[in-house]
This record gives C-alpha cells, structure tokens and sequence, in this order.
C-alpha cells in the first residue's frame, strides 16, 4: 500500500474501476494522493502488478463485514429470569421472547429465583417451569430435567 509498494511499474486501476493502463509507481501515488486515496496493491503476482486507487480504510471495513455477513448465526444460550408469583400478562410476555429466540435456533435458560420467603414455595416454581415446558412443547424440548441450584430453579430448552 502507498510507498510500501516498490515495483518501479505498476498497472493502474482508478476509483471508478476503469483501467488507467500502465504507468510508473510514482505518478500513480501521486495521482492516489490528489484525491486524497490510497494507492493498494490488488494483485502483486501479475506483471507487472496490478494496483487500484481507493479508500483504504473503507475497503477494510467492508471486507471484514462480508466476512461476518458470511458466518451462519452459532447458536447462543439466552436466558429468561422469573419470580414464583409472576402476573399472567408478564409471564405471556416473556414466554413470547422465549419463543422468539428457539424460533430463532438459539437455547433459552429460563431461570425462577427466589428471594426471602419465597422459598418456602419451591413448589410453585416447579410448576412455573413445567407449565413454560407444556407452552413450549411445539417449538422447544427441555435439554434435561428441572435442576434445583440454591437460589434457583433452571430449565435449559432448546429448539426442536
């Protein structure tokens, strides 16, 4: 790229991709740094070797966001915190996400905590998670039984 390319000849393409033809290495930095361009070497195995004028900073950016774009999603675990007592209207509302992300190939922990003296109703929390199992049974399958961890009760589910 710019004064690192020392082939005293070069074949020049121009920002707008039309052929300049070939020109000395100099003439062609200085043109790149008129417009306030880069001068990068495209091709260096050509002969002699091809060079093209353009941003590059940009061309960077966009290379590394075709790279991403051409990576399939990996499946990610999300995770959905609820209380024993939840109101029906917010426990509808995060079964909706919950759905959302196994509709979207990702593994949902769905976790109930307790505080205080609420766990002495461990009881209603295990139902809390069988019945997001039986709400869930067309687009998820729990990845194991209901697992009881201090604090918290988890159910891993993952989509079908």
């Amino acid at each position: 790229m710019n004064d690192d390319i020392r082939i005293p000849q070069i074949r020049l393409i121009a920002e707008d991709g039309e052929q300049v033809g070939v020109m000395e290495t100099r003439k062609a930095l200085e043109m790149a740094q008129e417009r306030e361009l880069d001068l990068v070497e495209v091709s260096p195995e050509a002969r002699p070797p091809v060079c093209r004028i353009m941003d590059y900073g940009k061309h960077r950016y966009e290379v590394s966001k075709k790279a991403k774009k051409g990576k399939p999603a990996s499946s990610q675990m999300k995770e959905i915190r609820l209380r024993p007592r939840i109101d029906d209207h917010d426990y509808g509302f995060k079964l909706k996400h919950v759905e959302d992300f196994l509709k979207h190939r990702h593994k949902v922990r769905v976790t109930v905590f307790f505080r205080g003296r609420e766990h002495a109703h461990r009881d209603q929390g295990r139902g809390l998670l069988e019945r997001v199992q039986e709400d869930l049974a067309e687009v998820g399958a729990p990845e194991g039984r209901i697992q009881d961890e201090g604090r918290n009760m988890v159910l891993i589910m993952s989509p079908k």
